[in-house]
């Protein structure tokens, strides 16, 4: 049975275009020859990055969030509720109106003081300043040394400037030492990414981030596999350059005083990254793919494979151009008082909502007495005044007529 799937899966006609056959990719020498099992080494590689990262997270990142001012946010723990502890870790971490009225029962509390207990438990979890520092720095520093390798080994080659030579002579094109390990350190770092997505930050983009780490992975496995190296190391290139940006205006943004520093980050960050994946990666990437490598074979199953996983970053792309450009036209305006960045964590939003909800609901909360309070004092004063005019209006009219009458 695994013959008969090892078999059909390495069909050539999935992988290479008619024509071509995984004989002709024999003429190359075995060590310039993209080899499938070669992928194997992005595994070890994934959690040796887990483990760097540790020590990194560790030893390296909290002197230099020292430096930048990074400072952690008081946080209050919540009373100690074995009922509503167990609930949390077990049920849901924000319980639904007939779930608040079984723990109202349960633990012989208000529907006030349980709302607040969960909203207090889920800050708690919150991560901390320093971690997202950590996190931002990590990502920043590997995004600049994978940046400067793809750049050192591709800005003398013909296909970084002629994106026709990324087809020429296809399948006979030799595989660079530099970029075999241009891709499997970027299959490492992505691989990691998902093996730590269960502990790291989670932000209100996960499901996108996600989407992307397996379409990258897929996207670079396939190339490697069928030999699209040279557009491969394009791609990566092209999505490093807007990444470092982005990272290091995170690590500014978790600073103290350097506002004026993150923002001028992130407007240039905005300007790379709608240049680089709305511009050039669908005029000049996606066209590569999709019509000019048809000049040279003819369409296969993998070139749609391609095509489709390419498009679905596209797709991501543009979803994340329009929260940068809400950020953008909020910062011009000097309305930014909200994070609308990737960067921002939906348990935030979760904690504005509870507020808002409890502000409205909640008739025992403060700002909901100090608001009808206001209300009903203004409506007694409307009310008083009217009566005063009324009774100053008839004194006056009873007294002309009794002057009338003695006249």
């Amino acid at each position: 049975l695994l013959q008969l799937v090892h078999r059909n899966l390495w069909r050539q006609e999935y992988w290479l275009p008619p024509g071509v056959t995984w004989r002709d990719l024999e003429q190359l020498p075995d060590s310039e020859r993209p080899h499938p099992k070669d992928l194997l080494i992005a595994l070890p590689l994934a959690l040796g990055f887990v483990a760097v990262r540790c020590v990194f997270e560790r030893f390296l990142a909290p002197p230099i969030a020292s430096c930048l001012g990074v400072k952690n946010r008081l946080q209050v723990s919540a009373a100690p509720s074995p009922q509503l502890e167990s609930y949390y870790c077990h049920r849901s971490k924000q319980p639904t109106q007939v779930e608040l009225v079984s723990l109202m029962v349960l633990c012989g509390k208000t529907q006030r003081q349980i709302e607040s207990w969960f909203r207090v438990r889920r800050n708690q979890d919150r991560p901390s300043q320093t971690k997202k520092f950590a996190e931002a720095a990590w990502r920043f520093f590997f995004y600049v040394s994978a940046f400067v390798v793809g750049l050192t080994s591709l800005v003398n080659r013909p296909w970084f400037w002629d994106h026709r030579e990324c087809w020429r002579l296809y399948p006979i094109q030799p595989l660079e030492k530099a970029h075999f390990w241009y891709y499997m350190l970027e299959l490492g770092f992505y691989g990691s990414l998902l093996l730590r997505i269960s502990v790291d930050v989670k932000r209100k983009d996960f499901k996108e981030q996600v989407i992307h780490h397996l379409a990258t992975i897929f996207l670079l496995g396939f190339s490697y596999c069928a030999n699209y190296i040279r557009i491969g190391t394009l791609v990566m290139l092209l999505h490093d350059s807007s990444d470092i940006l982005l990272e290091s205006a995170k690590m500014f943004n978790y600073g103290t005083g350097w506002r004026k520093t993150c923002d001028s980050l992130f407007v240039v960050f905005a300007v790379v990254f709608l240049v680089t994946r709305l511009v050039i990666f669908p005029s000049r990437i996606i066209r590569t793919t999709l019509l000019l490598s048809m000049e040279v074979f003819e369409p296969f199953a993998g070139y749609y494979f391609f095509n489709i996983l390419l498009m679905v970053l596209q797709a991501l792309h543009v979803f994340w151009a329009v929260l940068i450009l809400r950020m953008v036209y909020k910062f011009l305006k000097g309305k930014l008082e909200k994070d609308e960045r990737s960067d921002e964590e939906s348990e935030a939003d979760l904690e504005e909502e509870d507020k808002a909800k409890e502000d409205k609901t909640d008739p025992g909360g403060d700002c909901y007495w100090e608001k009808s309070k206001e209300t009903l004092n203004s409506k007694l004063s409307a009310l008083t005044n009217s009566c005063v005019l009324n009774n100053l209006t008839h004194h006056r009219s009873s007294v002309a007529n009794r002057a009338r009458k003695a006249q």
